[in-house]
């Protein structure tokens, strides 16, 4: 395992087990994160919110990773994000309560490492497929 690919695991480690404040420090000072499927991108301390907002709504959040590739100071992770909606989840368009229901959407995030920390964090999930399996489509 290559030192770039240890160091995008170790985010994902701090997602899973809901460690903010391990989360945020994965990241460089001036490190983003775009969730492209409501096109917000955070920068700073604010790149935890994701993780805050997806524990909330999922508390069992999981992110299954599949297969990593690595380009340069580039990983590239195809993964699936799975958990039940038992919480209400904020996004910019509103709330949306609790539907109870499962999710297992594909995703693929797209990390530039710069001095062993994360410069960027471009999460792409199928929103099409998130609102289909809560039932909201």
């Amino acid at each position: 395992m290559t030192e770039n690919e240890k160091i995008v695991r170790a985010a994902y480690e701090t997602a899973e087990r809901q460690d903010l404040e391990a989360f945020i420090d994965c990241f460089t000072p001036d490190g983003t994160l775009t969730d492209q499927s409501v096109a917000v991108t955070y920068q700073g301390r604010d790149v935890a919110k994701t993780v805050a907002v997806y524990a909330k709504a999922f508390p069992d959040m999981h992110r299954e990773l599949f297969r990593m590739f690595e380009v340069g100071d580039t990983i590239v992770v195809e993964l699936a994000l799975q958990g039940t909606h038992k919480g209400p989840l904020d996004l910019p368009s509103g709330t949306v309560q609790p539907t109870g229901k499962r999710m297992d959407a594909p995703c693929c995030d797209v990390f530039r490492i710069r001095d062993g920390k994360i410069q960027s964090f471009n999460c792409y999930p199928s929103g099409t497929v998130v609102m289909e399996q809560l039932g909201l489509r």
